[in-house]
């Protein structure tokens, strides 16, 4: 039976939100308020009804690009969430690193990613020229093109407002923050459109307690891979590059094992395929640490699931999903999280899905492991009796057998034209995080080699960035 893990479009785009919101600190409803305050300045500012859609889509996934340029984050404020939010509501400390030089090869991976992501989306043209200028400035100090007035799209300033306006009156009153966006005024919008806003400020902002009316727009309702968040939600570590996807198609396959119904196996494919999404709120620091993570690192990733779980409560359609997919760390022995749930609570869904996971990431590597054999995670897994089922086990290991789970699957045939067999290979391991220093070890070739393949690859794939080149090779099939 062929599984449908596909979503509405306007599922999509509130799922990317989600994840956006929890990268750069703020509250999960924080981007679905921002849009609608977009779409009330564009409306207020005499634009088309399109226009208008337009705004809040591009106020929605607006941080749709900030999982690709975490760790450049962390690097630079020690924390990519915590530091980002301190970025955002203007309270970091007089003396940070913060540089155009040091930031404008991030604002450049953020913006490259999130136009692409509009493109996957099919959205308007409009939109996609607003994602990838929205860190621009009036004034023409915004990033990375250093456009300014007219050279911006109208659209980009109606985000920065809202998303400004909604940030600020959060943490510092409505008053302050009116303040602070007049003295933005003619540098990073129009003074004009900031006037507009601080008219109609406190009665937009009270309306935000009401319900949203649907979105209406025949575009929303089309209908896309759920593949296209998973795939934006692990550009924040470029080693689990293609992991949900593998996920999802062994835990279906399991689930056929099982003898579990057709819509249980879709459930299932589509949970694998979200359960990562609270991944975005701990930050790159704790995910990259070395040596023994502490107790307060531990009690943050805990909460991965929490945050997943509550992507069911935003995304009414996804909510049986992301219930599944919050149980995937959950384990037999109650020695799980973030529920610890022991046997009783689990069923032989919860049970699959988090065999599938354990699978799927031993068989992939990890900054501080080689992937282990098909052999040795079936092993490992074996073993771990207290913690997983073994009937589930057993299901998982018999449905890696063919194709084999974990391992990267080879470029479709109708796509081997567009990238040769070593470009491929180059792909896959910066798609992994390498440099062209470790990849050129590995493929035993000189870096230079690997420069002119990445290089190639660029042109062929029509981007500039890792990020942007990993994320077309995984929705094309190449890796």
């Amino acid at each position: 039976m062929q599984i449908d893990n596909t979503v509405s479009v306007e599922d999509a785009v509130q799922a990317l939100a989600l994840v956006g919101d929890l990268s750069m600190g703020q509250p999960t409803d924080g981007s679905i308020r921002a849009a609608r305050l977009a779409a009330r300045l564009a409306q207020a500012d005499g634009a088309t009804l399109d226009a208008c859609c337009h705004a809040r889509l591009v106020a929605l996934l607006r941080w749709s690009g900030c999982t690709a340029n975490a760790s450049g984050f962390a690097t630079l404020l020690g924390d990519d969430v915590g530091g980002r939010d301190a970025m955002l509501t203007q309270t970091l400390p007089a003396d940070n690193p913060l540089t155009v030089q040091s930031v404008t090869p991030l604002a450049r991976i953020h913006c490259e990613v999130s136009g692409d992501i509009a493109g996957l989306l099919g959205l308007p043209a409009e939109v996609e020229a607003g994602l990838r200028h929205v860190w621009e400035h009036y004034d023409g100090n915004g990033l990375p093109e250093r456009l300014r007035g007219s050279a911006i799209p109208t659209v980009v300033f109606y985000t920065s407002l809202a998303g400004d306006l909604e940030i600020l009156a959060r943490t510092h009153g409505l008053a302050e923050a009116l303040q602070m966006i007049d003295r933005m005024a003619d540098r990073k919008y129009p003074a004009p459109l900031a006037r507009l806003l601080a008219d109609h400020a406190q009665a937009w902002l009270d309306e935000l307690d009401t319900p949203a009316p649907a979105a209406v727009d025949p575009l929303l309702a089309r209908h896309v891979p759920l593949s296209i968040v998973a795939d934006m939600m692990e550009l924040k570590l470029p080693w689990l590059a293609g992991y949900s996807r593998r996920v999802a198609e062994l835990v279906e396959a399991a689930a056929a094992r099982a003898d579990l119904s057709p819509a249980q196996q879709q459930s299932l494919g589509r949970a694998a395929l979200i359960h990562g999404m609270g991944r975005a709120a701990v930050s790159n620091t704790i995910w990259e640490r070395e040596g023994k993570l502490s107790a307060a690192d531990w009690e943050k990733i805990r909460l991965v699931p929490y945050w997943t779980a509550r992507a069911g409560v935003q995304i009414p359609t996804l909510r049986l999903e992301a219930a599944l997919a919050s149980h995937a760390y959950e384990r037999l022995d109650g020695s799980g999280y973030f529920r610890n749930l022991d046997a009783d609570g689990l069923g032989l869904p919860h049970r699959l899905l988090a065999a599938a996971c354990a699978y799927v990431a031993l068989c992939m590597p990890r900054p501080w492991r080689p992937a282990y054999s098909q052999d040795e995670a079936a092993r490992v897994l074996a073993e771990q009796t207290q913690c997983f089922d073994a009937d589930a086990v057993r299901h998982v290991i018999e449905a890696a057998g063919v194709p084999a789970a974990g391992v990267p699957a080879p470029a479709a045939p109708a796509r081997r034209s567009l990238l040769s067999e070593r470009e491929i290979e180059v792909l896959r391991r910066i798609s992994l995080g390498e440099s062209n220093k470790e990849a050129a070890r590995v493929m035993q070739i000189s870096p230079s080699t690997v420069r002119t393949h990445v290089e190639s690859i660029f042109r062929k794939l029509a981007c500039s960035t890792r990020a942007a080149a990993t994320l077309k090779a995984l929705t094309l099939g190449l890796i």
